[in-house]
């Protein structure tokens, strides 16, 4: 059940933090774009995203579906499958998500000039 809320992300109190905090964890990006293609293993997203480590990964999974982006389904078969998969809510973050995830990749190139600029003036 959705509960009203009017969230203010600038009151140190409001939840909506710890939404933006969700959201902002570059896994989570990752991982809501991987999974917009459909139902995926656990290792198919692992291999998919490069430098996630199991354990990382694990974690993520677990609070994108505690917080109801993601469902994990498992299966009674032998072996064992469990796939991960988007709700609605998750779906609705694909827009946002790869609006940001391309704008990281247009401009990294600059922000890494930036930041090294500042680092070699730093240095000095």
């Amino acid at each position: 059940m959705a509960i009203a809320w009017e969230g203010n992300a600038y009151d140190p109190e409001c939840p909506t933090r710890v939404v933006l905090d969700r959201i902002g964890d570059k896994w989570t990006v990752l991982i809501i774009e991987v999974l917009d293609a459909g139902p995926r293993r656990f290792n198919e997203i692992r291999l998919a995203i490069g430098g996630i480590t199991p354990k990382v990964l694990t974690s993520t999974l677990r609070s994108l579906a505690a917080d109801g982006l993601i469902v994990r389904e498992a299966f009674g078969e032998v072996p064992p499958r469990v796939e991960y998969r988007l709700t609605d809510l998750g779906r609705s973050l694909l827009e946002p998500v790869a609006a940001l995830r391309q704008w990281a990749e247009r401009n990294v190139a600059e922000i890494e000039g930036n930041r090294n600029s500042a680092e070699a003036v730093a240095t000095r």
